[in-house]
């Protein structure tokens, strides 16, 4: 046998090739489906509607179609991919993506700045309809009830670096302001060592009330779940209690405290909540509701978000809260303040039953869960887009993806790809070790296993006594 060379193993393609000898995938098993529950509540219908507007009707080059772009949008959360860029690069390279999304094999797929221009041109409003979509099909298929929420918040890391910040009021950078501070105290020409010198010394030395990111001025300095100190972004679910469905994300300025968050998440989750219970009257007026009809009756969330000033209107939207109280020390005053002392201890005496713990349990796992799946494995734990209406619209989509994951979950068991093909895996080894099972005597070697690991004492004296067959 002859050794191939590389100048062999060269192949000048053809100018023109028949389409019938293009490569073809015979697509992803889950996005195929994924495809057919878009195809059921007629997505691209709905899309189109929508985003008919954003679209000029003559004018210019063809636009991407909405949905391409949204369906684009889910493949990040799906294969846990952080930016448009990448998006575009998986989707360039993917016959079974390309399937997904209904590109030809002769056209071209987006690139990130195809992607990103659609993403500015179409406003928030359109994807929280997308989203509220979504919200819709799992509300079909119930797996929202709307009756108990939790809410918890966890940060992103902003696209914007610590050394880029500058003062509010000059402009100057921090190295700039740190070398003024140098010669007022008499360094006439300070070296970094003595810069970093001067820093240590200070105290408060990156206070968002003086220093902004130029480049995202939504962001704030804030510590990460790590521990870093770094430019970032708050973002908050509302999930459902018993389904682990996300209702609401809200983002915010990440020196936010909790308790300034919470209402305005709360608001969105109940209006959202409301909403599925209107669709639901009209589409399914004789059915039984799946959504309950009343609305967010119970909220849930950790220590953070508890104080007088948050459980006083909770109470007055009708709504029970379980928030742990924080350790205070010293005696409360309540002069002036019964609306808040009422609902305090109504709170309290909730959160300590066994109700409010087995309902705090259930926060953790499911809230928890949903940052996990969303920014951990989904890849958004930093954002590569600034500010606040970019973010969420990519937010949006990506959660609404998580959203879908769930209703695979109860269909296919497993919710995104990668879990499909572990799945897959999964079921071929106990298949595998069902048929290599060792048997005795034409039966499944569970007498076998008895024998030999006898639970009685009696037996496993008898077995080990001298004289007997394992002598």
């Amino acid at each position: 046998m002859g050794m191939g060379t590389r100048q062999g193993q060269e192949k000048q393609e053809g100018m023109w090739i028949a389409s019938g000898d293009v490569a073809r995938s015979p697509g992803h098993p889950f996005y195929q489906r994924l495809n057919e529950l878009l195809d059921e509540g007629k997505f691209d219908v709905f899309v189109e509607g929508l985003c008919r507007k954003f679209y000029a009707p003559r004018m210019g080059r063809p636009g991407l179609a909405p949905g391409i772009y949204f369906r684009s949008l889910l493949i990040g959360y799906f294969e846990g991919i952080d930016s448009e860029r990448g998006i575009g690069w998986r989707l360039a390279d993917s016959l079974a993506l390309r399937q997904f999304v209904r590109i030809g094999i002769t056209e071209q797929t987006p690139d990130h700045s195809t992607i990103s221009r659609t993403r500015r041109l179409i406003d928030v409003e359109t994807h929280r309809a997308v989203f509220s979509w979504v919200l819709g099909l799992l509300a079909d298929r119930g797996l929202i009830q709307g009756k108990r929420v939790g809410v918890d918040g966890t940060t992103l890391e902003a696209s914007a670096a610590m050394r880029s910040i500058v003062r509010r009021d000059t402009g100057e950078s921090y190295e700039e302001f740190l070398s003024g501070l140098a010669r007022a105290s008499g360094m006439a020409t300070p070296t970094r060592e003595d810069l970093a010198r001067l820093d240590r010394k200070r105290k408060k030395r990156t206070s968002n009330k003086e220093w902004m990111s130029p480049t995202d001025r939504d962001a704030r300095v804030t510590k990460m779940k790590d521990g870093r100190t770094h430019l970032a972004h708050k973002a908050e679910h509302a999930v459902d209690l018993d389904t682990g469905a996300v209702v609401a994300v809200t983002l915010r300025e990440a020196d936010k405290g909790d308790t300034t968050t919470l209402d305005r998440t709360l608001c969105e989750a109940g209006e959202a909540v409301a909403e599925l219970v209107g669709r639901e009257a009209e589409h399914h007026p004789d059915s039984a509701p799946k959504v309950n009809v009343a609305g967010i009756e119970e909220m849930v969330a950790d220590k953070g978000y508890h104080s007088g000033a948050v459980v006083e209107p909770v109470k007055s939207y009708g709504v029970r809260s379980y928030i742990p109280e924080r350790q205070q020390k010293g005696q409360r005053h309540w002069e002036g303040k019964a609306g808040q002392q009422q609902a305090v201890y109504a709170n309290r005496r909730r959160v300590q039953d066994n109700y409010g713990n087995r309902l705090l349990k259930r926060r953790g796992e499911l809230v928890e869960r949903s940052f996990a799946h969303c920014y951990d494995t989904g890849g958004m734990w930093r954002t590569h887009l600034r500010k606040h209406n970019n973010i969420l619209k990519r937010q949006l989509i990506h959660i609404a993806g998580f959203n879908l994951s769930l209703i695979f979950r109860r269909l296919l068991g497993a919710g995104t790809p990668r879990e499909c093909n572990n799945l897959g895996g999964m079921l071929l080894l106990f298949l595998l070790g069902l048929f290599t099972r060792p048997t005795h005597r034409g039966r499944p070697c569970r007498s076998f296993r008895r024998q030999s690991h006898p639970t009685s004492p009696h037996k496993r004296q008898s077995l080990l006594a001298p004289g007997s067959a394992g002598d």
